[in-house]
C-alpha cells in the first residue's frame, strides 16, 4: 500500500510568507537598513501568527538580513563601511568561483537557455525601471550560474553573502548600470566556456561595486 504524502506544514508556509515578504520589501525599498520590525505589525501585515513571525525573523537573522539585539525589536541590518568592505572581499572570491565553475561545466544544449532567459530578465523594461524587478532578475541570473556550475556547496553558501543588504543600502542608477554590464561580461565568458575570463569578470564585477560604494561614502 503506497504511503500517504506528507501534508504541507501550515506553520512553515506562514513563516515563508513573512520571510519572502520582508525580502521583497527590502528589495523594493519599502523597508530600509536600520529599520526596526515589530512582531505585531508583521503578523498583522502578513496575516500570520506571532510564532510564524518569530521563525521568519530567526531565518532572516541567520541569513544576515536582520540584527537581533536583546530587549530590542529586530532591525534590518545596516552596514558600516568596514562591514561593507568585508562582505565585498568575500563576494569577490565567491562570485569569481561561481562564474568559473559555470564556465567549466557549461553545455550549449543544456544551459544556453538558462543564461539567455536570465539576461532577458535583467534587460527587461521592468528591471530597468524598478529596483525590485532588477533584484529579482539578479537572483535568477546567479541561480542560473549556480545550476550550471553544479557545485552544491556554492549553491548552499552563495545566497547567504550579504550583497542584497549592500544593494539596498547603496542604491544608484550608476550601480545598476555597472551591474548589468558586468553580468553581460560574465554571461559571455561562461557561454564561451572560458573559465579564466569568467573568473576575472566575476572578480572585476565586485571590484566595480566597491569603487561605487567607496565613492558614495566619500561624498557623505
Amino acid at each position: 500500500m503506497p504511503s500517504k504524502a506528507t501534508p504541507p506544514d501550515p506553520a512553515k508556509g506562514a513563516a515563508d510568507r513573512v520571510y519572502r515578504g520582508v525580502m521583497r520589501d527590502l528589495e523594493e525599498g519599502r523597508m530600509v537598513p536600520g529599520q526596526r520590525l515589530a512582531e505585531s505589525e508583521l503578523a498583522e501585515r502578513f496575516g500570520v501568527g506571532r510564532n510564524a513571525v518569530r521563525e521568519a525573523i530567526q531565518r532572516l537573522a541567520t541569513r544576515g538580513v536582520l540584527d537581533l539585539t536583546r530587549y530590542r525589536s529586530a532591525a534590518i541590518r545596516k552596514l558600516d563601511l568596514t562591514e561593507t568592505l568585508e562582505i565585498l572581499d568575500v563576494a569577490a572570491a565567491m562570485t569569481a568561483l561561481v562564474a568559473r565553475s559555470a564556465a567549466e561545466r557549461f553545455e550549449e544544449a543544456t544551459h544556453a537557455h538558462l543564461l539567455d532567459e536570465a539576461m532577458k530578465e535583467l534587460g527587461s523594461d521592468a528591471a530597468v525601471r524598478m529596483s525590485g524587478a532588477f533584484s529579482r532578475a539578479r537572483r535568477i541570473f546567479y541561480r542560473s550560474l549556480l545550476v550550471i556550475g553544479a557545485n552544491r556547496e556554492l549553491q548552499r553558501i552563495f545566497p547567504a553573502i550579504g550583497m542584497h543588504i549592500i544593494y539596498s543600502q547603496y542604491q544608484s542608477p550608476e550601480l545598476q548600470h555597472i551591474r548589468l554590464a558586468d553580468y553581460r561580461a560574465i554571461s559571455d565568458a561562461v557561454s564561451a566556456r572560458d573559465p579564466d575570463r569568467a573568473e576575472d569578470a566575476g572578480h572585476r564585477h565586485v571590484e566595480h561595486v566597491r569603487v561605487v560604494v567607496q565613492a558614495w561614502q566619500s561624498s557623505i
